[in-house]
């Protein structure tokens, strides 16, 4: 049986730095919805629920070793922010993917998936759901099978210059790819953690941000796996993703930026996607040798006795800018080899099965 009853799905360490006074105990927050800042609201309240993760023991234990690091790490990284230590990137790595996959957002995502395909497939409930507890156990096991899956990508902190500080929210880490959002070549394709391009992000304190990116397709020039931002334009890109990847919230150390906030959001609050996900149905449309063509059609015009095949994509809202320190390497490579897997890094590459990858530049 697990020890705590109300269990965090980000972690009162990450808001900790967030707080006022960075005490851990009262935090400002901005709900997107009512676009009202809300300010000393008690962070144990915050990104909680009652036995999010269930009540196995040892995977809570499992999830306070992470957390544990990660307070270790960041304390590290407080009292000597000049330089990026190869074991604490591997924690804030670590940390960053076991986050990204753990939220309550993910958690949605997954059930609403599951959902719209019972639907559009006609099956039984009792066949086919899925519960926000059973798919934040799914994504804990999943993490254990992908820990080392962003092992080639480079990460360095951006140190924050600028009067504005950093944000965060009730999903944090953020997956987002600017290559793949902006190349012409990439349009109408999804994106994920292998994919070429990637960039991963996630707020440190409100000076402090971790960035994860593909080393193919970026330069992001820093020393010592450090980088400074001095304009308030580069702060605002970073932020805007938290805007766009919550629930429901956003926090921020000092109430006082309530009016820049709210200005902020009305910038891109037109771009957060109402949905995560698209469900594309492909109904058999004939057989041509030994291949079968597939026709794209809307789920409600489906013919029920044709065979078909569904495919879900997930939807990556652009934020408009980006950080001037993220640039595209015009020599870079990404990889491909013409199947709907799209462009992924060397890595992925040269471990796939199937068709021969080629190399391109971005």
């Amino acid at each position: 049986m697990a020890n705590n009853k109300n269990q965090h799905f980000v972690p009162r360490c990450h808001l900790r730095p967030f707080t006022q006074e960075a005490e851990g105990l009262a935090i400002s927050l901005f709900n997107l919805e009512r676009k009202k800042l809300i300010p000393n609201a008690p962070v144990k309240n915050q990104c909680s629920k009652d036995y999010f993760y269930g009540t196995d023991e040892q995977l809570e234990n499992a999830i306070q070793l992470i957390e544990s690091g990660y307070s270790k790490s960041l304390r590290d990284l407080l009292q000597d922010n000049r330089s990026l230590s190869e074991n604490n990137k591997t924690v804030f790595r670590i940390f960053w993917l076991f986050q990204h996959l753990r939220t309550e957002a993910a958690a949605m995502s997954a059930v609403q998936i599951a959902e719209t395909t019972r639907n559009i497939a006609d099956l039984p409930q009792e066949e086919f759901s899925l519960g926000i507890k059973e798919a934040v156990q799914i994504a804990c096991r999943t993490f254990a099978g992908s820990m080392h899956e962003l092992d080639d990508l480079k990460f360095c902190v951006i140190k924050n210059k600028t009067g504005f500080p950093f944000i965060t929210s009730d999903n944090p880490a953020v997956l987002t790819n600017r290559w793949q959002l902006e190349n012409k070549k990439t349009r109408g394709l999804s994106f994920g953690m292998g994919s070429a391009g990637m960039l991963a992000i996630l707020p440190l304190t409100p000076k402090l941000l971790l960035l994860g990116y593909d080393g193919d397709v970026y330069s992001v020039p820093n020393e010592r796996g450090v980088a400074e931002i001095r304009n308030t334009r580069d702060a605002i890109a970073f932020n805007r993703h938290q805007f766009l990847q919550c629930v429901a919230n956003v926090y921020i150390n000092d109430a006082s930026h309530e009016d820049v906030l709210v200005k902020h959001y009305s910038e891109i609050e037109s771009v957060r996607p109402k949905s995560r996900h698209i469900v594309h149905y492909a109904e058999i449309d004939g057989i041509y040798g030994n291949h079968k063509r597939y026709v794209v059609i809307p789920p409600e015009k489906r013919d029920k006795t044709k065979e078909a095949m569904m495919h879900t994509q997930v939807i990556h809202p652009h934020p408009g800018i980006w950080p001037s320190q993220i640039k595209i390497r015009t020599n870079g490579s990404v990889y491909t080899n013409g199947t709907g897997m799209g462009y992924v890094r060397a890595s992925r590459a040269f471990s796939a099965n199937g068709p021969d990858f080629k190399r391109e530049h971005p």
